[in-house]
């Protein structure tokens, strides 16, 4: 018996930096009642969904830069998601900036939650292939100083959620072989993933061209190589002077792309998803336990003197 799970990519056009989180939230909503109203059981949000992106400012000020974070989840702006979300018996996956206190210290991340179709959290994921530059680059046309503002989490884990095993990755996440590789390792059946991409790229601008292919060419990789459907989903359009890509999808296991939005603004591309199409693909072209040699990736390594994750 197939196991379906209806999705919507939920992209959003640019986030001004004067709008509120009461304004952007409005917005959530509206996403979340139409994909309720077309039977979706989930639904996938950008990177730091609630916010403009700030890491493309050098912010002196840390009150100013704190004021851009969440302290809880639900928070008093935040919770009529949750409540919402119970109420429509829809499920979805948010992108914001976390500040978190832990044994007394503060932690600052870019972080996603996974919440359930009863409005709970499910599981949290923290940013671990955090991109750009950690001080101040006068040159560049905008900043992008995650590595300012942001320390890198320490795993990617999987959870049990919509009939199947779920993983988060974050933007610059999807970039990367391992960060597909060591969820699918988990089993990992469906990829959820958020981000804020702009077109111009400061430091190689001869790939600007090349952006949206680039952002789909990793994407259909990773549901490829690890029989894993995979859910991007962007913040597009002109952001405070900065023009964002979009192309949100839904890509299957076999790597084809088969919902995606059409626009820069926000928008729904929906999906029917049947995770037992991962089926065939784990069990044959990428079984893991029959195919993968990982002694021999060790020694290919060690004689190379590298190591990578494998």
């Amino acid at each position: 018996m197939p196991r379906l799970v209806h999705i919507a990519a939920a992209q959003l056009g640019p986030i001004a930096r004067s709008e509120t989180r009461r304004e952007v939230i409005a917005r959530l909503l509206a996403h979340l009642e139409q994909a309720a109203a077309m039977d979706c059981h989930l639904v996938v949000f950008p990177e730091l969904a609630l916010t403009t992106f700030f890491p493309r400012w050098y912010l002196e000020d840390q009150a100013e830069v704190d004021a851009f974070f969440e302290r809880e989840m639900p928070g008093p702006e935040t919770r009529l998601l949750f409540e919402t979300a119970e109420r429509l018996k829809i499920g979805f996956y948010l992108g914001y900036a976390e500040l978190a206190i832990e044994s007394g210290v503060i932690h600052r991340y870019n972080s996603s939650i996974l919440v359930g179709r009863d409005g709970r959290i499910i599981g949290k994921y923290r940013k671990v292939h955090l991109p750009g530059h950690s001080e101040h680059e006068p040159w560049r046309a905008f900043q992008h100083l995650e590595k300012r503002y942001f320390e890198a989490g320490p795993e990617f884990g999987v959870w049990r959620a919509f009939g199947g095993i779920v993983g988060m990755a974050i933007c610059n996440d999807r970039r990367w072989p391992e960060t597909y590789r060591v969820m699918a390792l988990q089993g990992a059946e469906l990829i959820l993933i958020g981000y804020n991409t702009p077109v111009h790229n400061p430091p190689a601008p001869e790939h600007d061209d090349l952006s949206m292919f680039h952002n789909h060419l990793v994407m259909q990789a990773g549901a490829y190589q690890n029989g894993s459907w995979v859910v991007g989903v962007a913040k597009a359009g002109g952001e405070e002077g900065c023009e964002m890509i979009g192309g949100s999808c839904i890509i299957a296991p076999s790597g084809e792309i088969v919902a995606a939005c059409s626009t820069k603004g926000d928008e729904l591309a929906i999906a029917q998803c049947d995770l037992d199409l991962c089926i065939s693909y784990k069990n044959t072209t990428f079984n893991f336990a029959r195919h993968r040699q990982p002694h021999t990736y060790r020694l290919i390594t060690e004689r190379a003197g590298v190591v990578i994750g494998v």
